[in-house]
């Protein structure tokens, strides 16, 4: 639709939902309020369930206390804020950075869980083969 409508080629810079709401809007007049209700929407509930998930692993690895939770809240509402005044490029540089830092653990426990993994798996081919 951006292509086709050429609501790209009219420049002023935009880009993501506004070029989309444009390219749309072009085409039908009210889809630029349908769209601002889905990305609200989609905000919102990516917002809520990576609230649950977060404090899921954070009392998980902490303590499952009402302190716990309440700090992970706290932070969370901090770090909320944080994102919406900062600039995108840079919450998406840290956004992704801490996705780099989670995969460091998860790596190195796979490399030392290797072992027990071609034991299991090697117990588990012999198994179908006697079956």
């Amino acid at each position: 639709v951006i292509i086709v409508t050429g609501a790209y080629e009219q420049g002023n810079g935009m880009e993501g939902v506004e070029l989309t709401s444009r390219a749309f809007g072009s085409v039908l007049p009210w889809f630029p309020y349908v769209l601002f209700a889905v990305v609200f929407l989609f905000a919102y509930s990516t917002l809520l369930s990576w609230a649950y998930y977060g404090v899921k692993a954070f009392t998980y690895l902490f303590g499952n206390t009402d302190f716990n939770e309440m700090l992970y809240k706290i932070i969370f509402c901090i770090f909320i804020v944080i994102g919406a005044s900062a600039k995108l490029d840079n919450v998406i540089l840290l956004t992704d950075s801490s996705v780099f830092m989670m995969a460091i653990p998860n790596l190195i426990g796979l490399y030392m869980l290797a072992p027990i993994l071609k034991k299991d798996l090697k117990a588990y081919a012999e198994k179908l083969k006697a079956a």
